[in-house]
Parts: C-alpha cells; structure tokens; sequence
C-alpha cells in the first residue's frame, strides 16, 4: 500500500529522492557511486570535456565532487582553455588527458568513452551534441539546447535515433530543495492553495554585465576562429550579445527559471507576450534587459507567469521564483537566503508541517510602532514566514550529473532529458520575437513541437 504524499516524512523524501533520481544530498553520495572504482572498473564512466570555458570549469568542478568518473579527453579550440582543462585533470586524478581542439578529430580517435560533457557556444550545442549521439556516445549539454529552435529539435530527433542518453543542464530538474518544494510542498500538502501568479526574475548589476576583456598576447588564430564561426576575439569572447550565437539574456539567465514554470504548473503555456529594450548597452545587438508574461491553463485555473531579466541592476535581489497562491506563496531559488514561504492568514495552520519537520517556522519579525498612515489600513495582515528544512544544499551543478552519471550506468531516470527540455524550452525561442515585434504570440502545436 502506497502513502499518501501527506504522510511522506522529509527523511522518506530524502531517501527517495536517491532512490529513484540519483540525486545526491549533503547525506552522502548513493551507494552506486561509491561503488564506482578508479582502478577501471565496470562502474568507471570514461568521460570527454568538450569546451573549457566558464562553464565548462564550473561543470567540471562539480563533477570532482563525484566518484567513478575518468576524465580521459579534453576538447577546446582556445588553447588557453585546452592546456587550463588538462591541468585541471592531472591535478584532480593524476592523469594528464589527451588534447584536441577539433571535436571530430578527438571523436575519431578515442576509444572507449562513455560519455561527453558540452559547455561549448550556444550555436554549437546542437552541432556538437548531435556528434556526439551518433558516434553512440551519453551527452551532457548545458542549456539552452541551442540558439536556434531547429537546432534543439535536430537533438531529441538525434537522441531518440541512437538510443543514447542526453541530459540538459537544466539543474535545478535535480535540485533536491526544488524537488521537495513541487513534490511535497505544492503538489502534497498543497501549501499553495490554489496557484493564480508567478513571479520570477533573474538581475544583474551593471559592472557583472560587462563584455569580457582578454589578454591579446593570447589572441586564437583568425582562420581558427572564423573555422568556428567567430568574426574576431571579442566576438568570441562575448558571444552571448550576439544574435546569430545565443539567445541572449533570455535564454542565459532566463531559461533556468522559465524551465521552472512549465514544470511546477505541469505544461506549456499558451502564449507570451515580451518587451525588451536596450537601456545601457547600446550597441550590444541582444536586448539588456527583458519582460515577458506567459499565460497558462492549468486544472486548477488561468496562471499568468511574469519573468524579467535584467543586466543592468541588481535591484530586487538577485534571482528567484515566486509561486503564488490562494492559501501561501513559495519563494524559491538556488541561494538558501533567497528563499521563503509564506502563509495567507486566513489558510489552515501549518503547525502540524512543523511539528513534523516538513516545514521550518522563521521567528516572526518585530511589528512596526503605530502609525497614523492610513494606507495602512488598506493593507492585508503580514503573513507568517516559513523555510525548508535543512539539508538540502550541495553545489547547484552536482546533483543533476549525479542524475546523469548514475542513469549512463542504468541506475536511475535523467531528469531532464532532450524531449522534456524541448518542451520547456520551445516558448523560449518565442521571447525576443514578440518582443521584437511587440506582439503577443498565441502558441501552435508548430511553435512547440518536435
């Protein structure tokens, strides 16, 4: 006999959450992983890195953190980034892994890899991705799946022609704070009530937007780069302004969040209408900052979910989600002190939530002194504030290779495979246009299907 979802203890949900999704918490890693042997085992995963750039240093630190893995390729074509990529390695495992700055070449030569880690442009992602599969390798590729929605539509085909896996760096898909909030905190005890709103943003101050500098002594070739489709260094460098490599602010920032609505609510939506604008960076060709509202039908009610990204002000701390209902509001995001829940106070008590650990009361603050301000009056009551419990915090990236890692060894299910993230990602591509043209866009089965 199955429990209810309203008599899952947190420690039941911790102990499912590695059970089924290989997701790995502070508790310690899954028991396949510590399984897993350097000494060549059948649980070592042979791994390639294609792209050592900021991602790519981000991706691989939190894979250092897990066990079973062999690091035997590195791919880049910056030399800079290649010879940075092989230290890495050697100083992690002791190994020096072999070089290339052209992927066909290291695919052609390396014999017995298992799997390959993407963080390259986001114009190659598909190109590079698509490679991979058919030379029957597991891909890992950061988001977004590909500046182009045809692109992100040749990788689920690829995918599901070769049978391989292929996970989107989605993360917060294995994020155990997110899980325990959808699972147990909205569609469990449906703390929520009835969600009507959602709110997200993901801001950045001016001087964290500006275009990356380089030393010009180490400046690639100019046949190399116009090889890979890059005018010049500075081109390079700061691909994420230009239209014909990325998405922009969007799909950088934006579609880790807007991922976020389509799976919490349980579909897509069925429009967005977008307003983007160049306030600072004049010459930059994507916008600098964007507003879009997307409307959703979901069983419950109309949902309207309103997303802004800006690179010009930190305003409004940082990056979040706010999903926001008749009865509480759940505040959520990767940074802990980021994240709240609130109770309506007219909802049913959560006391009992409380008392059985699957909630966190945060003491009450200090009531203001009156006032004769009759505003006031127009004001609901302050809600009470509540948390997750602890024991929830690992580094972002990790769990989600976790979740790969341990599915390429058939232990678990990828969380965010290339069709889910398809279809999370399809209303992405539908931002700048409307905001481009100033209309709203009314999705079709064409607009978001494979």
């Amino acid at each position: 006999m199955n429990p209810s979802p309203s008599s899952i203890s947190r420690r039941d949900f911790l102990s499912k959450s590695i059970a089924t999704t290989g997701v790995g918490l502070v508790l310690g890693a899954p028991s396949i992983l510590r399984a897993a042997n350097a000494d060549g085992s059948s649980e070592q995963i042979k791994v390639a890195l294609v792209g050592m750039g900021k991602q790519g240093r981000v991706l691989f630190e939190a894979m250092s953190n897990i066990p079973g893995i062999h690091f035997q390729a590195v791919c880049d074509i910056w030399d800079y980034n290649l010879k940075s990529g092989i230290a890495k390695v050697r100083a992690l495992q002791g190994h020096t892994p072999k070089g290339y700055s052209d992927i066909d070449e290291m695919l052609a030569t390396e014999k017995g890899l298992d799997a390959v880690i993407v963080a390259t442009p986001d114009f190659w992602h598909s190109p590079h991705t698509v490679k991979c599969l058919e030379a029957g390798l597991n891909v890992y590729c950061e988001k977004m799946m590909s500046n182009t929605i045809e692109g992100a539509r040749a990788m689920v085909r690829a995918m599901e022609k070769s049978g391989k896996l292929c996970q989107i760096g989605h993360q917060r898909r294995s994020n155990p704070r997110y899980r325990y909030t959808l699972d147990q905190l909205i569609n469990g005890h449906k703390i929520c009530g009835q969600i009507t709103n959602v709110q997200a943003q993901w801001n950045r101050a001016v001087n964290s937007s500006q275009d990356i500098a380089f030393n010009k002594k180490l400046t690639i070739d100019q046949a190399i780069l116009e090889k890979y489709g890059f005018e010049d260094m500075n081109h390079f460098m700061n691909w994420r302004t230009f239209r014909g490599l990325s998405g922009g602010p969007i799909s950088d920032l934006g579609a880790h969040q807007i991922d976020i609505f389509g799976w919490f609510l349980g579909g897509p939506p069925k429009s967005v209408f977008a307003s983007g604008g160049h306030s600072y960076f004049k010459k930059r060709e994507h916008f600098d900052n964007v507003l879009a509202i997307f409307d959703f039908d979901t069983p419950a009610g109309e949902v309207r979910a309103f997303y802004q990204v800006l690179t010009t002000t930190s305003s409004g701390g940082g990056f979040w989600e706010n999903f926001m209902g008749t009865e509480g509001s759940i505040k959520i995001s990767e940074i802990a002190s980021n994240s709240a829940i609130y109770r309506e106070g007219s909802a049913p008590s959560w006391d009992g939530l409380v008392d059985r650990g699957i909630l966190k009361k945060t003491p009450a603050p200090p009531k203001p002194p009156p006032s004769a301000d009759a505003v006031a009056s127009y004001e609901s009551a302050a809600p009470e504030i509540f948390e997750l419990p602890g024991g929830f915090n690992k580094p972002a990236h990790q769990p989600h290779l976790e979740n790969f890692f341990n599915s390429v060894r058939g232990k678990a299910k990828l969380n965010c495979d290339a069709r889910h993230a398809f279809e999370s990602e399809a209303p992405i591509y539908w931002v700048n246009p409307s905001a481009l043209t100033k209309q709203p866009i009314v999705f079709t089965a064409e607009h978001l299907s494979v």
